[in-house]
């Protein structure tokens, strides 16, 4: 076997547009680039359109970090910045999506989809009330993955 055949040929990275992401964003950038894989950068959000109660406790508890999660034209926003980290930090090949759903479940469908060997997450979990809300995705998609995961140091 080459040592090319071993290189990853497809890597997806979640964000949510946070700072800690965009470093994951950037670091599975560099990676991309160095193996020359397709980088895939996945954005999950919540619809506008939810149950107004629902929609109306997300926000509540997220507070400044809701237009993290409600609404696709922010999530696409936030896969256009991405896309723009990556590509400084190396990425050649770059794909951004969209998708409603929870992060963790965006994820692992985007894995699926793109039938990538890599998935790129910062180790910044959500703690407390907002944790139990979102769930942790460094924890979750670490556990749950069916491809190799790197979790990235993004915080401190």
């Amino acid at each position: 076997m080459s040592e090319t055949s071993n290189a990853y040929r497809t890597v997806v990275v979640g964000t949510d547009g946070s700072e800690s992401s965009l470093r994951a964003v950037a670091r599975a950038g560099a990676l991309a680039g160095a193996c020359g894989a397709t980088l895939v950068i996945a954005c999950a959000y919540l619809p506008t359109e939810a149950d107004d109660r629902e929609l109306a406790r997300a926000q509540d508890l997220l507070g400044d970090e809701a237009y993290q999660v409600v609404g696709s034209h922010p999530a696409e926003d936030t896969v256009r910045t991405a896309a723009e980290r990556a590509g400084a930090a190396g990425a050649t090949r770059v794909k951004t999506v969209a998708v409603q759903g929870s992060p963790v479940e965006t994820l692992l469908d985007v894995v699926r989809r793109e039938d990538a060997d890599l998935l790129v997450v910062g180790n910044r979990g959500l703690a407390g009330i907002k944790g139990r809300l979102l769930g942790s995705v460094p924890a979750d998609a670490t556990r749950r993955s069916e491809c190799d995961v790197l979790v990235v140091h993004t915080t401190g």
